[in-house]
């Protein structure tokens, strides 16, 4: 086992994805600047190694709603609950980029916003284009900052949550080690918080239905929307795609460069390459599963 952690040593092309409760402050729902400093240092040091770096960060809609004083997204008409959480994002994301924009620059470091929606990958133009955004955006030392683009996506061509969306970027940029920062410690074989005898799973060599159905939908904070299932889902989609991922959790953001220095902390699923894992395929298939 910790053969492999050491091999986390060599990971040249790192997807981080970090969700909205960790960003926030749980009293106030106010970003958590000390937070987010601690990891905008943390990917520019990876960069500083000659690693490049992905962040893929939510929140957008979270900032919005504080920005614009609502409380809750709550209407009896769907058409107007989307249109008023689609502007929630459009002003959200604007400020949530500015700040990560200051923070990057304090480490002269360039960031780079990209904003996806499942026609980004299922539409084989979109997806070349934004394969070789990522590519040049790479090539130039940029970090990208990635989140689902909420202003437009509906449930038709949302991918819904970015413990997934994350997943699909590592694999769209080749990249070989994809890190989801949660609230949680990673993976048990039951809900530690229900059941005092679950057992912490250090190592997945590979992803059998049993774990796959673990996943059930649980998730232990009302801002994210993703709970054991998406990661598992983002797991199918990594490891299928020759890719490492970590599961670790973000109260300590210091966990990232002990991850990459091969440290035993978060569950490691080990790259299983598919040969028959089609990822346009797979994402258009979401929600119908």
């Amino acid at each position: 086992m910790k053969q492999y952690r050491e091999l986390l040593k060599d990971k040249k092309r790192i997807v981080v994805k970090i969700g909205s409760s960790s960003l926030q402050h749980k009293e106030t729902g106010d970003l958590d600047y000390i937070k987010l400093e601690k990891l905008v240092r943390e990917l520019c040091d990876l960069r500083n190694q000659g690693k490049d770096v992905v962040l893929v960060t939510s929140g957008a809609i979270a900032e919005g709603k504080k920005a614009v004083h609502l409380k809750e997204i709550m209407s009896e008409d769907e058409a107007k609950s989307i249109a008023v959480k689609q502007a929630c994002s459009a002003v959200g994301q604007a400020r949530l980029m500015m700040t990560y924009q200051k923070l990057f620059a304090e480490y002269n470091q360039v960031a780079a916003q990209i904003l996806m929606t499942k026609n980004t990958i299922v539409d084989n133009l979109n997806r070349y284009n934004a394969h070789n955004t990522f590519s040049e955006l790479l090539k130039m030392g940029v970090i990208p900052v990635v989140n689902e683009n909420d202003t437009v996506a509906t449930y038709e061509i949302e991918i819904g949550d970015n413990d997934t969306l994350s997943a699909i970027v590592a694999a769209l940029v080749d990249a070989d080690l994809l890190i989801l920062l949660s609230d949680i410690d990673g993976l048990f074989t039951d809900d530690p918080r229900k059941n005092p005898d679950a057992k912490f799973i250090e190592q997945v060599d590979e992803l059998t239905e049993e774990l796959m159905g673990m996943g059930k939908a649980t998730t232990g904070s009302s801002v994210g929307t993703g709970g054991m299932n998406t990661k598992m889902v983002a797991a199918k989609i990594a490891t299928s795609s020759d890719i490492d991922m970590i599961i670790a959790n973000s109260k300590d953001i210091g966990i990232i460069h002990r991850l990459v220095e091969g440290e035993n902390e978060g569950p490691l699923f080990l790259a299983h390459k598919d040969e028959h894992f089609d990822l346009p395929l797979f994402v258009q298939t979401l929600h119908k599963n």
